[in-house]
């Protein structure tokens, strides 16, 4: 069995196998963490498992493993500290729809890692292009802005004197999402870095940072948080300015 195909039997069974005592205890607990460390250790089997390993894999590799182990933790302590998920208050006592949250995480695993892994497989190497720099400036970048604004939201909520206020300050004076703009940014990051080595049918791995795109921009991402705010800010005038004059991601949009 090719190893890419193995790969994502494995992602798809650590998922599957994480349901099980998560629907047992009823609880979304563990739910980021796990898709957190399925990043990691599939893409170090990725990495141990080729016969190529050169420069680009090892960098990949890391970028991935950095990225991945920050945003886990990060989310895994919010919830212990928030008591739960909202997301999942209703959906982690229908066992068919937590299974179907769990098999979505999944398939999110897998088409985002989907360049790494292609490139981390890919038997031809190539050496340092201005694509590739180009790809881990963007990366850099785009982890550097989602780091600071998760600090930036994550103090904002500490203080008692902005209960029930919206974060308009910082990184978040010049978009309404910029964790969300790290985001993308760092995985178009890790697609142009795998890029020089993407032939053929791997050039699928392309997909990866529009899939990553799109579902912030259109499914389980900005489209829930721009309900929940309106729901709790509609009526302020301050949070309506606030939302007319700032862009959700970028300028222009």
């Amino acid at each position: 069995m090719p190893l890419e195909l193995t790969l994502i039997l494995l992602i798809f069974t650590i998922q599957w196998l994480a349901f099980i005592p998560a629907w047992l205890l009823k609880t979304e607990s563990f739910y980021d963490l796990v898709g957190s460390l399925t990043y990691t250790l599939v893409i170090l089997i990725a990495l141990l498992f080729t016969d190529y390993s050169h420069w680009r894999s090892l960098l990949l590799t890391l970028l991935i493993v950095i990225w991945s182990l920050r945003l886990g933790m990060f989310l895994f302590l919010r919830i212990r500290a928030a008591g739960g998920d909202s997301r999942f208050e209703q959906i982690k006592v229908a066992p068919k729809r937590f299974f179907i949250a769990w098999t979505l995480q999944a398939v999110w695993i897998t088409f985002t890692l989907s360049a790494a892994i292609l490139a981390i497989t890919a038997p031809q190497t190539a050496g340092v292009s201005f694509i590739s720099v180009l790809g881990f400036v963007f990366w850099i970048l785009g982890f550097s802005m989602e780091v600071v604004a998760d600090q930036q939201k994550r103090r904002f909520r500490k203080n008692p004197d902005n209960a029930n206020q919206f974060i308009n300050t910082g990184l978040w004076s010049f978009c309404r999402h910029p964790n969300y703009t790290g985001e993308i940014m760092l995985w178009i990051g890790v697609a142009l870095i795998a890029l020089p080595v993407l032939d053929g049918w791997r050039l699928l791995g392309l997909l990866s940072p529009i899939f990553v795109a799109l579902l912030l921009i259109k499914g389980s991402g900005i489209p829930l948080l721009e309900r929940a705010a309106e729901k709790k800010w509609g009526n302020s005038e301050d949070y309506q300015r606030y939302k007319a004059s700032t862009p959700r991601l970028f300028p222009g949009y």
